[in-house]
């Protein structure tokens, strides 16, 4: 069985560490890192923060946290209290959909397109007393939705009225989409932006960026200095060597996710099934019964992850990750897809 089901990255394309980390060792043998020195390393701060300027982000310090989810609960802690309300993507990523409810929180569905979330969806959710909102950029976990400028202009619109409201983005696609950022952050007071390195240098460094609004990064920097304290500065070293180094083509990566996916998602049209996989490295295929469609492509040679696991009200689904695809095996998967979807409703329910 061939498992599409993970979520991982492709590790032909994530760089090798092993330069990296040989560099910066070196350095804390010289110096080591001690207590009381500045919890974001200066030249990996510069580098997050040039980035940053280069999409057109409000300027503002940078954190650096335990990859992207580490980031969204601290953000979601500062600001909220049990019981309030966070407007979330649905379907949208299954790590978020089970942290909001931990923490005590209402998790409240707003439907999405291809190009993001739907603003009558979002006002909806807003005007029902939702006191956050959490939106995907690009490379929309599970179904590869990104926010295009038009999009960008419509949400900015709806979150000028409702300049309360908690703003969470999450750019986790950063390096491996050849999509413009369209930003929303600063259409409210309080907003937070979120760009993990997972997806394009590896899970395991377990290292992102978070800027926002002064009070939100001096409530998120405060708290973190009394649990962990800070990320490892020895990681925050490799990642900046790994950025300067150029490390990673992003072109190159995006273009070798495209590849695959756009591949699937013609040929799925191409039996007549809908897909969704407009950036990143995921494809979602609305099905009539996902438990069997599961059942019908592990009997097939093929595992996927279900829909259940990424969604609230919308329609039934499975994702499929592209990362271990060949060029060989488009055709196989997709005819296997084709019989075990079903007539399925559309992505947009909203």
């Amino acid at each position: 069985v061939r498992n599409l089901g993970e979520g991982n990255p492709d590790p032909a394309l994530l760089p090798p560490l092993g330069e990296a980390f040989a560099a910066v060792t070196g350095e804390y043998a010289q110096q080591p890192g001690m207590y009381g020195q500045a919890p974001v390393d200066p030249e990996f701060a510069a580098l997050a923060r040039a980035a940053l300027d280069a999409d057109g982000l409000p300027a503002g310090a940078v954190v650096a946290t335990s990859g992207s989810l580490d980031a969204i609960e601290r953000v979601l802690v500062a600001h909220l209290k049990p019981g309030d309300a966070v407007a979330v993507e649905d379907p949208g990523w299954g790590s978020l959909l089970d942290l909001v409810p931990a923490l005590g929180l209402r998790p409240v569905p707003v439907a999405l397109d291809d190009e993001g979330p739907l603003p009558d969806a979002v006002e909806r959710a807003l005007n029902a007393g939702a006191r956050a909102l959490v939106v995907t950029d690009r490379a929309q976990n599970p179904t590869g939705a990104a926010i295009t400028g038009g999009r960008a202009f419509e949400l900015r619109g709806v979150l000028a009225g409702h300049r309360g409201v908690l703003l969470i983005e999450d750019d986790h696609g950063h390096g491996i989409v050849d999509l413009p950022l369209y930003p929303l952050a600063g259409a409210t007071d309080r907003w937070a932006f979120v760009r993990s390195v997972a997806k394009a240098y590896g899970p395991d460094l377990r290292v992102a960026v978070l800027t926002g609004d002064p009070v939100t990064v001096d409530r998120v920097s405060g708290r973190q200095l009394l649990g962990p304290g800070w990320v490892s500065r020895l990681l925050q070293r490799a990642v900046a060597y790994l950025w300067t180094s150029d490390a990673v083509d992003p072109a190159e990566v995006a273009q070798a996710y495209a590849r695959r996916r756009d591949a699937l998602v013609r040929a799925l049209g191409e039996r007549g099934v809908e897909a969704h996989g407009r950036s990143g490295m995921n494809v979602w295929v609305p099905v009539s019964d996902e438990t069997w469609a599961v059942a019908r492509l592990l009997h097939a040679g093929w595992a996927v992850a279900p829909g259940a696991r990424f969604r609230m009200a919308a329609p039934q689904g499975i994702r499929l990750t592209v990362s271990p695809l060949t060029e060989a095996d488009i055709g196989p998967l997709a005819d296997a897809v084709a019989g075990a979807a079903g007539p399925a409703k559309p992505l947009n329910y909203g």
